[in-house]
């Protein structure tokens, strides 16, 4: 146990300066800085935004309901179900149907294979309820098929907020799914949040419509307001294309115009589509309608088949970057409603680190008296030991780039306290082991060795649980997994290489005098 080659013993050092340095880089500024690495400081520490979203399901229901309606229709006429008067009123599809057909109507939809009504595997129940008050009828989401329109609805929230987010460069946010309709969001270092709240309050449900030339079409029309203006038109209900056909925007200048615009290109099939609708449409007004907000309707002039074009609008060039930004990154399923938002100033932030680290310096200095007191040299060993933990400790969360929280600077003290524990079982081994054992290195040699099974097992447990702590926890719990994780390992390493070969130095060098620990 005390002997070491000189290759394990270069290794080791040359380990150690190595991470060393990344450990200093956190305290040069960056244009000192050869590696440019550095831990981020989480938002109770930097300071930043906090917001709760909420979702709001209503309109989601009212969508869903409706894509239902042309399907409902052609499964009652293929079986030969007499029905009238349907429509969508209260979130609930309603119709009347005649007496005779009731109890067929009833075994259609409690058939488990009837392609409209989804079973529900994991709830044992059906995508959607029904009554009967005499011929009407009406279906509607149950309690199951509310559940999973929300779990289904919230993935692909937070899957857009995400990207929207990604996209600002905004420093590790914590972007988390609470319950099955809300979205917490954290954004270390940002202090106006008014842009991040404009962003993801935009559905960005993009549509390409034609200007109605009549009040009726056989689609439909229906009037909406151009943007932030009183000005209203009369666009019809058919889409021609929607937002999900883009592949790219950005924004530009328009080297005609001199404006700035928001450039897209479509996909295959939504160049198809939009090639034939403009060479079908030339001379009409195309409405580009956003949220329901027409944002621009310029006539076509000629067809345009190249797959790609341009929104015109009177942007400035932030609000162009914004909007190419949300058509980029899809659209949500739903509104985002912020029900709780929180700002941190960085002087709270610089209070919260200047109170770790005072309880990080006190609960140090004790330590280090301690062990000097108790253990004289040796104790001195596992103090140089324990230093090094720290450098190496703070060196490996800064390659990776980690977030450090109030909780990770706790689990840095509480790894302070596991790296002294290891010490001092071996310290209490040896000096069981000196009472019985006259020659000193197999003494040493002996306590190391009786020692390592009790440090590994209450190590390894302890990494156990952070491992699960890292996986199942979140925000403030991650934090103080991943410190407290790379600490017992980092601590692994100081006991077993640089303290023991210190020791082992030492003892060696000292093997002929009298050793007292």
């Amino acid at each position: 146990m005390l002997y070491f080659t000189k290759l394990n013993v270069v290794i080791t050092y040359c380990f150690i300066i190595l991470i060393s340095f990344f450990t200093f880089s956190n305290f040069l500024s960056n244009e000192n800085n050869i590696v440019n690495k550095k831990i981020n400081l989480g938002l109770d520490l930097q300071g930043g935004s906090y917001l709760l979203l909420e979702m709001d399901i209503d309109p989601i229901v009212l969508q869903k309901l409706q894509n239902k309606l042309i399907p409902l229709k052609k499964n009652l006429i293929n079986n030969k179900i007499k029905f009238k008067n349907i429509k969508i009123s209260e979130k609930k599809i309603n119709l009347e149907i005649e007496s005779s057909s009731i109890d067929k109507f009833i075994e259609l939809y409690e058939n488990k294979e009837n392609g409209i009504n989804t079973y529900l595997d994991q709830y044992k129940s059906f995508e959607f309820d029904y009554t009967i008050d005499e011929q009407k009828v009406s279906i509607f989401y149950s309690k199951f098929g509310i559940i999973k329109l929300k779990n289904s609805s919230i993935d692909h929230a937070l899957e857009i907020v995400r990207r929207r987010i990604d996209e600002l460069g905004t420093n590790e946010p914590n972007i988390l799914k609470r319950g099955n309709d809300r979205i917490l969001v954290e954004l270390p270092g940002l202090d106006d949040p008014t842009r991040i709240k404009t962003l993801l309050g935009k559905t960005a449900n993009l549509t390409f419509r034609f200007v109605s030339q009549q009040e009726e079409e056989s689609f439909g029309s229906e009037k909406l307001f151009f943007e932030e203006d009183s000005e209203e038109a009369l666009v019809s209900k058919r889409i021609i294309l929607s937002g999900d056909n883009l592949i790219d925007a950005q924004p530009r200048m328009d080297n005609q115009t001199n404006e700035t615009v928001v450039s897209f290109t479509l996909d295959r099939l939504g160049a198809k589509r939009f090639g034939k609708a403009t060479t079908d449409g030339v001379g009409r007004t195309l409405a580009i309608v956003l949220d329901n907000k027409v944002i621009s309707a310029p006539v076509i002039r000629e067809p345009i088949v190249g797959g790609g074009g341009q929104i015109s609008g009177g942007f400035t060039f932030q609000s162009a970057t914004d909007l190419a930004l949300l058509l980029r990154s899809g659209a949500l399923p739903a509104p985002l409603n912020i029900i709780e938002e929180r700002t941190v100033g960085p002087d709270l932030g610089q209070d919260s680190i200047n109170a770790g680290l005072i309880s990080l310096i006190i609960g140090f200095s004790l330590v280090i008296l301690f062990m000097i007191l108790k253990y004289r040299f040796f104790g001195l060993i596992a103090n140089v030991a324990l230093i090094v933990n720290l450098f190496l400790l703070i060196g490996i969360l800064t390659i990776f780039e980690a977030t450090l929280t109030l909780p990770g600077i706790a689990g840095i003290i509480l790894t302070v306290g596991m790296a002294v524990d290891a010490n001092v079982l071996i310290y209490e081994r040896i000096k069981e082991e000196l009472k019985i054992e006259k020659n000193k290195i197999i003494a040493f040699d002996d306590g190391y060795k009786n020692s390592k099974s009790a440090i590994l097992d209450a190590n390894i447990t302890t990494l156990i649980s952070t491992i699960i702590l890292f996986f199942l926890g979140s925000g403030p719990v991650k934090g103080f997994s991943v410190t407290l994780g790379v600490g017992i390992l980092t601590t692994l390493f100081t006991v077993y290489f640089l303290a023991r070969q210190l020791t082992s130095f030492y003892i060696y060098k000292n093997k002929d005098n009298n050793i007292k620990i």
